[in-house]
């Protein structure tokens, strides 16, 4: 079964800024960001900075999050900027992309702008829906974890997550211009 994350009771208490609470908080946080990074860094040296970059920050500024339910997005928004930041170094250094066994570097960019457009897609929706989106879809977990960890019916479940898929597939439909 997929590992969940932290409860919002720990994610306020590190807020507070509870020691114990943070490094709890961190040590559960690290396996979703890590395998995010993975799957949208270019390299995984990139990858690991990402993360580790994420976990910093994380311990740094847990006290600035406003909601804990927003701990996902955030973490992910925060991995997302640092392996762009790690892509445009390369890009600037004019220098080859380790790893380049996988796809073509077109390939590569429109992968990336597509995660990119996902992301920003993603992160638009209300609360509520993003919440269901990122446990169900990103994470995985299954929809009866997926209720119980936020005290919704399951009925309740697939309507928020079918409202956020249906909003997601509307944004990435518009045109550039309109979104």
């Amino acid at each position: 079964m997929a590992e969940s994350w932290p409860a919002a009771q720990l994610v306020a208490a590190a807020r507070d800024g509870d020691e114990a609470s943070i490094a709890v908080l961190v040590s559960g946080a690290y396996p979703h960001v890590r395998r995010f990074a993975f799957s949208l860094c270019a390299s995984s040296q990139d990858a690991e900075d990402a993360a580790q970059e994420a976990m910093l920050v994380l311990f740094r500024k847990i006290g600035t999050l406003r909601a804990t339910a927003a701990l996902a997005s955030w973490m992910f928004r925060i991995v997302r900027n640092e392996c762009l930041r790690r892509a445009r170094s390369w890009a600037r250094r004019d220098e080859p992309i380790p790893e380049t066994a996988g796809p073509s570097a077109e390939e590569d960019v429109l992968g990336r702008l597509e995660v990119e457009r996902l992301s920003a897609a993603v992160a638009s929706l209300p609360a509520d829906q993003r919440g269901v989106l990122i446990l169900r879809d990103i994470q995985g977990l299954p929809g009866k974890t997926v209720a119980k960890a936020l005290g919704l019916s399951t009925a309740a479940m697939k309507s928020r997550l079918h409202r956020a898929r249906a909003a997601v597939r509307a944004r990435l439909e518009l045109p550039e211009e309109d979104r």
